[in-house]
């Protein structure tokens, strides 16, 4: 009896360990999935819609990601959550675990992308970019301006200055139109809530003529301190009936005509952007302003200037007289030093 009962507590004691072992192993291969993968770049993987955990672990598998598919999906036995994969783009980055990475597709955390639309840019620009930006799908191809703004619910509007210029972050099967529509909305409710807080009195009858002074502004100055400046000028000029002579509106007349110079023949040619021919604004904006010429030319700066001009280092002379904005000419124009430039040096990765 003695030798039965020492025989059956050997072979609990033998189950027993046998049992630790075991799971001590299982442990281990599950640690294993947990521990931080050494990668020299990201690895993007497409899940599809109807992907299984199976599939996805037998993917991870023949990557060489996971050291065993079978011990992800004896895993989900005991996280059935785990099985919950969600379809898109996703990144599996340096020292994330295989484990981490199925839970980043279970919490649907998807790759995106952005892409920037810079103040300024004109709408032909900026449908240009969106057509390079990967993986981003193009709906823009051969659509017009008028059916583009047609699909954004505003029939019947130009295009351009309608998109506010940010960064956009979009996923993948995004198209360029609905970052565009994203941009549109932004640049709406944007312009609405600057033009709710305009000072009384202004030479504008409504926020679209906002947006064209503000596209103006815009490509007068990228200064931030001297948009109101800038604004307060053209402000002045439209209440006294003065000529906006503004040289980018020359510019956008021109078109593909333009190669980097204005000579004297383009000032006197009639374009309805030509503002030394055209009285008040021109009929669009001439490209996409930011929130700070918005809200410049609805708080524009008081003053008595009328006339402003590049001073070579990015910034303007402001003059109140012609004869002084003449004399100013002279000495920043006609005078310029070899590091002239009409803009501020660009910031590194600035457009």
């Amino acid at each position: 009896m003695r030798l039965v009962k020492r025989v059956v507590g050997f072979m609990l004691l033998l189950t027993a360990v046998a049992a630790i072992a075991g799971w001590l192993f299982i442990e281990q291969q599950f640690q294993r999935m947990e521990e931080p993968l050494a990668l020299e770049h990201p690895v993007t993987i497409e899940i599809e819609r109807g992907t299984t955990l199976q599939g996805l672990a037998r993917e991870l598998e023949a990557r060489g990601r996971l050291p065993s598919a079978f011990w992800l999906r004896l895993r989900a036995r005991l996280e059935p959550e785990l099985t919950q994969l969600q379809s898109g783009v996703y990144q599996l980055e340096d020292g994330m675990s295989p484990l981490a990475f199925v839970r980043r597709v279970v919490a649907g955390d998807t790759q995106t992308w952005t892409v920037r639309i810079p103040e300024g840019w004109t709408f032909e620009r900026v449908r240009a970019r969106l057509a390079d930006a990967e993986p981003l799908r193009n709906e823009l191809e051969g659509m017009s301006g008028e059916v583009v703004m047609e699909r954004l619910g505003r029939s019947g509007m130009h295009p351009e200055g309608w998109f506010f210029p940010a960064v956009y972050e979009y996923e993948h099967g995004d198209s360029d139109l609905d970052v565009l529509e994203r941009a549109h909305d932004r640049m709406q409710r944007i312009l609405s809530g600057v033009w709710r807080d305009r000072q009384e009195n202004l030479p504008l009858d409504s926020p679209y003529e906002a947006l064209i002074l503000a596209s103006i502004v815009e490509l007068e100055t990228p200064l931030s301190e001297e948009k109101p400046r800038v604004a307060g000028v053209f402000v002045r000029r439209l209440e006294r009936g003065m000529r906006l002579q503004t040289d980018p509106t020359v510019i956008y007349g021109m078109g593909d005509d333009y190669q980097g110079r204005i000579g004297h023949a383009d000032l006197r040619e009639y374009t309805p952007y030509n503002t030394y021919r055209i009285d008040g604004l021109p009929p669009t904006p001439i490209g996409m302003p930011g929130e700070a010429s918005l809200r410049a030319v609805v708080n524009p700066a008081e003053g008595d200037a009328l006339y402003f001009v590049a001073k070579g280092d990015g910034s303007h002379q402001f003059s109140s007289t012609l004869e002084g904005h003449n004399e100013a000419v002279r000495r920043y124009q006609l005078n310029r030093s070899e590091d002239y430039r009409s803009f501020p040096a660009p910031e590194n990765g600035a457009d």
